[in-house]
């Protein structure tokens, strides 16, 4: 049996911290798609207020899902 995978990338965002944004992307996914199956993070960055705190985590994630074949 032959294995495919679909790869997409998702932006999760956390008020919290990046290991909060990255499981609300994966959170998200698993809502609207099914066979989950791993996830990479590709790129990491933050808001900044005007007053110098750090706000907002970002992340972007690739994440991979099983193409059923029938």
């Amino acid at each position: 049996m032959s294995k495919t995978y679909k790869l997409i990338k998702l932006v999760g965002i956390s008020e919290k911290n990046y290991e909060d944004a990255i499981q609300n992307a994966i959170t998200e996914a698993g809502e609207h798609l099914k066979g989950l199956n791993w996830f990479e993070v590709v790129e990491q960055r933050g808001k900044i207020s005007e007053d110098g705190k750090v706000v907002e985590w970002q992340v972007i994630v690739e994440v991979a899902f099983k193409i059923i074949h029938k």
